[in-house]
């Protein structure tokens, strides 16, 4: 049997999965500060009538990570940069807190400019007296040599030992410095606050005596040992809206053009499907503007859910970016979205006489609560459709989305909405209507995100860069660097079979290695370079990955 866990900002929901069934489910308020209590809460839920030995696999999706950072919550970090030569300082807006450095490597991963001590001790100073904990160190080709990176951080630990150091050649093997330090940044940011949620979830799994393969989900849709994730929490930024894609995907089981739309008490999550497929962000996730080397889905969340809370002010009425109260057909103290949408439908939703008091009492003498419930259906159904609208715009430079478009020589047409959380069953109805666009609820899209990890697989990126002429090639994930035995003879071939048994050995150390045999390769680039009139060698670049999707028994889900 599976667990699925989604931990989210207002509630936490679980689902047991057995077999295409869903055995049990459960949701319960979140406890931002005892996630280990109401982690508990959910599998005795979840454990009532089940064998705690039947368990074979727990996943858990979360907002721990993309809360700290949309709240600006994390602690305050530095970022110390080995640019070398080209771009300003000034170039490289990512934090507040960033501190430059002399110091070089070239793309080749040549050591061309060389540290100065002297300058790193006063860098290191100033971080010091700012009160700064935590220190993302990232060269530019740092993932060709990372011996600048290591340089530093070895200074740091032995002559300012009370600062947390990573270096962005742990984070990431793939080109592109700025979004290589943007993800070192925020990873240095997180990690402390990531590897407490990880504690809470190991003590609360060993109280209960659950022994079993414990995964988080990541953005990309794809899973990752919980143990490992303690080196990667940006992994996890998105995994809420990651789960919902998946979730949809679980239900669904169709191949449409289809919106899903993720309606919580807080926030709405929006992704899209092209024939059944999620698109991906090709440049990374974006957190706080600013693009990463994490892959995830292209998603967007919007702060507006069945909790938001409605005012009226001077006969103007107002849907609130933010969330007061459960609504008051639910014992809550004022009117929210759920509450409007329950009187202007009559959905019985909760005690429909409380939503019909606290719109009465919002709306006063200004207007009768027919008439407030009217506006603010009016205001979420064009909100939603305005930000599905902008999402196009977004989606339409995506590479995936442009292929489908020149392959069906036409344009992309929306068929479906996906409505996935408590709220989509209020609300999603007349958003479909509206837009004129079928849509579907299945009757566990209240716990589809937890559905979705449940039933995620593994996933792993591998990345390779071979230079024949120095020798040298590196591997990532893990930072890997070594010498060619052979660099005369080797080949694009070769490349492809080492970045093959790195995805084997990496896969085999995650618990993943059946998967392994289900990769694909998504990049293979080979140049000669050339010195004078002859070759002097080649440069290879191959990836290959084990792409998201579900566990290998999960056959779809009967009612």
């Amino acid at each position: 049997m599976l667990i699925g866990i989604d931990v989210g900002g207002t509630y936490t929901d679980g689902v047991v999965f057995n077999q295409s069934k869903v055995i049990a489910t459960t949701k319960v308020p979140t406890d931002d500060n005892d996630i280990k209590s109401t982690v508990l809460q959910v599998l005795d839920n979840l454990l009532l009538q089940q064998d705690k030995s039947d368990i074979s696999r727990i996943v858990l999706s979360t907002t721990v990570v993309t809360n700290l950072l949309a709240t600006g919550k994390g602690e305050r970090t530095a970022l110390l940069l080995i640019p070398g030569y080209g771009l300003p300082a000034d170039a490289y807006d990512i934090s507040d807190d960033t501190f430059f450095l002399k110091g070089g490597i070239d793309f080749r991963g040549r050591e061309i400019d060389q540290l100065k001590e002297n300058e790193l001790a006063g860098v290191c100073d100033n971080i010091v007296a700012a009160g700064i904990k935590r220190v993302a160190i990232v060269s530019k080709f740092g993932n060709r040599n990372d011996n600048l990176e290591k340089q530093v951080r070895d200074y740091i630990i032995k002559n300012y030992p009370q600062l947390s150091v990573i270096t962005g050649s742990q984070i990431s093997g793939k080109l592109n410095f700025p979004r290589r330090a943007t993800t070192a940044y925020y990873t240095a940011m997180t990690s402390k606050e990531w590897n407490h949620f990880v504690d809470e979830i190991d003590k609360a799994l060993a109280e209960r005596g659950l022994d079993c393969e414990v995964h988080i989900l990541k953005a990309d849709g794809g899973t990752l040992a919980l143990d490992i994730s303690r080196d990667m929490p940006c992994e996890t930024v998105f995994s809420g809206p990651a789960a919902s894609t998946m979730g949809a995907l679980a239900l669904a089981q169709e191949g449409m053009n289809a919106v899903v739309l993720d309606i919580g008490g807080t926030t709405t999550d929006i992704a899209l499907l092209i024939d059944g497929v999620p698109l991906y962000a090709s440049k990374g996730a974006s957190i706080n503007q600013r693009y990463t080397h994490v892959n995830a889905f292209a998603v967007r969340s919007i702060a507006l859910g069945g909790d938001s809370s409605i005012t009226v002010n001077a006969g103007q009425v107002e849907v609130e970016a933010y969330r007061r109260d459960v609504a008051a057909c639910f014992g809550g103290r004022s009117a929210t979205v759920t509450d409007a949408f329950n009187c202007k439908f009559n959905l019985n939703i909760g005690n429909p006489e409380l939503s019909a008091t606290a719109l009465e009492q919002l709306a006063g003498r200004a207007m009768s609560k027919e008439e407030l419930g009217a506006a603010v259906v009016a205001i979420v159904v064009n909100r939603l459709g305005d930000a599905i609208t902008s999402m196009f715009k977004e989606w339409e430079n995506e590479p995936a989305y442009k292929v489908w478009e020149v392959i069906n020589k036409r344009k992309f047409t929306l068929e479906q909405i996906i409505g996935i959380g408590a709220a989509s069953r209020t609300i999603i109805p007349e958003l479909a209507d509206t837009m004129q666009v079928n849509y579907f609820i299945h009757q566990y899209a209240d716990v589809a995100n937890a559905l979705g990890a449940a039933v995620a697989r593994p996933t792993l990126v591998v990345n390779l860069h071979v230079d024949t002429q120095t020798k040298i090639y590196t591997l990532d994930p893990g930072g890997v660097r070594g010498s060619l035995e052979n660099p005369r003879n080797f080949q694009l071939e070769d490349a492809r079979q080492m970045a093959r048994n790195h995805l084997q050995e990496v896969g085999k150390e995650r618990g993943m290695a059946s998967y392994t045999n289900e990769s694909s390769f998504f990049m293979e680039e080979q140049f000669n370079m050339i010195g004078g009139w002859d070759r002097t060698g080649k440069l290879f670049d191959v990836g290959i990955q084990v792409t998201p999707g579900f566990i290998e028994e999960f056959k779809g889900v009967k009612a």
